[in-house]
């Protein structure tokens, strides 16, 4: 974790009309096949990833741009966000797809239950912090969330579960932080011209929970890959939402197979929402 953010070769900044996408957690499952379709599709995109090797060679199949930040350590973030924003002056989609969860409680060396940080409090600070970027260029945020969210609960006072901590409650309340979370960045931004949507991949057969031990890694693991989605129908409504026309789709909302999805009641909470915003950017001040 102590890694800091890494580019492949120069970029000429050269982009031949394509738009230039971005998308995190892009080394494996879910991510690989977004950044797979969307370059298939022409855009050109920029694999974020935490593995050196796997970021590095799904960058190599599809003859693109890297970059490498652990979101469990937000100085590197940070360092990821500065680094966009200077090689990438256009950014026409940026998809916050990097997340995991964990068995035990753990906190990060910025002092935060993993999960919370690397769900939901990285990909926050990511966003915020290219908010200039994204406004000039009227970019789509898209934001991998998860049916999980219907069980989660989001307390202000505890976003970094010190009570009552489990797995599944602290994964699924970083999952209804991302619907939170692209519902206030809808509220703020959307008239400055970014749209914000969140999406559910469904069961996918990835490697994303491998290393939590816990019931997670129980029902993703091979003993029943063969009842799941592959990777690539996981990540199909996110790639709709990346290229579909606005009209399609609607800012703010979340989605599953491409249709408006049942959320937690919390997810509709408009204060709720400012004020995990407000909290998020207090714990990011430092960063």
């Amino acid at each position: 974790m102590s890694e800091s953010p890494t580019s492949s070769t120069a970029d000429d900044g050269a982009d031949g009309g394509r738009r230039t996408v971005v998308v995190t957690g892009a080394s494996d499952g879910i991510g690989a096949a977004m950044v797979r379709s969307l370059a298939a599709a022409g855009d050109r995109v920029v694999v974020v990833g935490r593995s050196p090797e796997k970021t590095r060679a799904v960058a190599a199949e599809i003859d693109a741009p890297y970059l490498l930040a652990d979101f469990a350590d937000l100085a590197q973030v940070e360092q990821l966000a500065v680094r966009l924003a200077d090689e990438y002056p256009r950014i026409d989609v940026l998809a916050n797809n990097a997340g995991a969860v964990f068995n035990q409680r753990t906190l990060t060396g910025d002092g935060h239950e993993m999960t919370f940080q690397v769900d939901h409090l990285s990909p926050f600070l990511l966003t915020t912090r290219l908010l200039p970027v994204l406004t000039a260029s009227r970019a789509r945020v898209i934001t991998t969330s998860s049916a999980a969210n219907l069980w989660g609960r989001v307390r202000i006072d505890d976003l970094d579960k010190e009570q009552g901590y489990s797995s599944q409650a602290a994964y699924g309340a970083a999952k209804l932080a991302n619907i939170l979370f692209t519902r206030e960045l809808h509220r703020r931004h959307h008239g400055d011209g970014i749209t914000a949507t969140a999406f559910h991949p469904g069961g996918v057969a990835t490697n994303f929970s491998v290393e939590s031990g816990n019931w997670f890694s129980w029902v993703y693991g091979p003993l029943f890959n063969r009842f799941l989605l592959s990777p690539a129908q996981g990540a199909d409504t996110g790639v709709w939402l990346a290229t579909a026309p606005e009209g399609e789709w609607t800012s703010g909302q979340y989605y599953a197979k491409r249709k408006p999805a049942r959320t937690n009641p919390q997810a509709n909470d408009v204060v709720l929402a400012q004020q995990l915003w407000n909290r998020s950017e207090k714990l990011i001040a430092t960063a």
